[in-house]
């Protein structure tokens, strides 16, 4: 067993210096923060809050070349997660990597052929949200039949609330060739990944994606999908950045019943018959299966997920503890999202898997008319925003 693991972080501003917060104070066991890497000197220069001890990279490649550099976490712009994952794997290094996995599904084979070839190094992502005891709790409900067979799935999940000053504190920020999207891209990476994880893959996707709307970016801050799986069942997701005050609610039906997540509250509902069998059997005309509102012991936990998800990386290494987020699973959500962009750009169904050469080559028509933003960039205070 690994005593320590020895952390860098690549990449110190909003959300690097969150996870550098609770590794300095020595909030995850059997790890510790001993360097940090970042090319703006300005950041590096305040990393020193963090530990005047720790050593501090201005480049990567330096910091991937620090034999007392067990691990790494990226915290960078998007497009950057799949090639420095693939370049730390090379160097020997455990990758707990920020959402998304990238901002491509092609550009992420790469890092997992690596990461393939070397089985005793963990690359994992930072999913905070799988750790929280209430989506886990409907995953178990739809794997375990539950709800029996899946008929529909609804995420509306407008709470993600960002202002025009949060989009100018980065200059890459809300850019096609900086960022690689909007909305889809930054924000709901979690909800995506959500929804696949515990309604499984849909087999087609349906997109809209409406770029500039209401603020002065040029990526998408709203979009809606429709997808539809393969037993039949239906999806519908919308999401956006620009609504105030915003809904986050979840809800699932199949045969045997519905569950809601909404106001960190899991409800569920379960017919006393299948409505497939209620359906077969039922001779009266008008009526319905008699249905009852379950107890569920379950709490909602959105406030410690990244520091879970940092011990499991780090249990997972130590002690050989399941892994929550393989990097490999963010291929899912990530595929789902290149497949509404291109159903919106293309005003067609787009299938799963996703033809991921038509979809890079629609991204960079956008990349190529891209224009990074005259902007100093800046940290935010980001309590409360995830």
């Amino acid at each position: 067993m690994t005593e320590i693991v020895r952390i860098g972080i690549i990449g110190i501003g909003n959300i690097g210096s969150r996870h550098a917060g609770y590794l300095s104070r020595g909030e995850i066991q059997g790890a510790q923060l001993v360097a940090v890497c970042d090319i703006d000197p300005a950041k590096l220069k305040d990393a020193a809050r963090f530990g005047t001890s720790l050593r501090q990279y201005a480049t990567a490649a330096a910091m991937l070349a620090d034999p007392g550099v067990d691990a790494v976490i990226i915290a960078t712009p998007h497009y950057a997660h799949p090639t420095l994952a693939a370049a730390a794997l090379r160097a020997g290094k455990h990758v707990l990597s920020e959402k998304p996995v990238g901002v491509y599904t092609q550009a992420v084979h790469e890092p997992l052929e690596v990461a393939a070839q070397h089985p005793e190094l963990t690359y994992a992502l930072m999913y905070n949200q799988r750790m929280n005891p209430m989506y886990q709790k409907a995953r178990a409900l739809v794997q375990d039949g539950t709800i029996g067979e899946l008929r529909r799935s609804n995420w509306i999940i407008t709470d993600w609330y960002r202002s025009q000053s949060y989009y100018d504190s980065g200059g890459w920020r809300a850019t096609w060739a900086g960022e690689g999207g909007g909305v889809l891209l930054n924000q709901d990476p979690h909800q995506l990944d959500l929804w696949q994880w515990i309604c499984g893959m849909p087999a087609r996707v349906m997109g809209f994606a409406y770029c500039g709307k209401r603020r002065d970016v040029e990526v998408e801050t709203e979009a809606t999908a429709y997808v539809e799986y393969p037993n039949g069942a239906t999806g519908v997701f919308v999401t956006t950045t620009t609504e105030t005050p915003g809904t986050n609610r979840f809800e699932v039906v199949g045969s045997k019943g519905t569950m809601v997540i909404e106001d960190q509250r899991l409800r569920l509902r379960l017919n006393q018959v299948d409505e497939a069998t209620w359906n077969r059997t039922y001779t009266g005309g008008f009526g319905q299966p008699e249905s009852q509102e379950e107890q569920l012991d379950v709490v909602f936990d959105a406030d410690s997920g990244h520091a879970k998800i940092v011990q499991n990386f780090v249990d997972h290494i130590r002690t050989g503890a399941p892994l929550m987020a393989p990097a490999s699973e963010g291929l899912r959500g990530l595929s789902i999202s290149n497949a509404i962009y291109l159903s919106a750009w293309t005003g067609a169904w787009v299938p799963l898997p996703i033809d991921e050469a038509r979809f890079l080559a629609a991204l960079n028509e956008r990349r190529a008319q891209s224009v990074f933003k005259p902007t100093p960039g800046r940290r935010l205070d980001t309590r409360g925003s995830y």
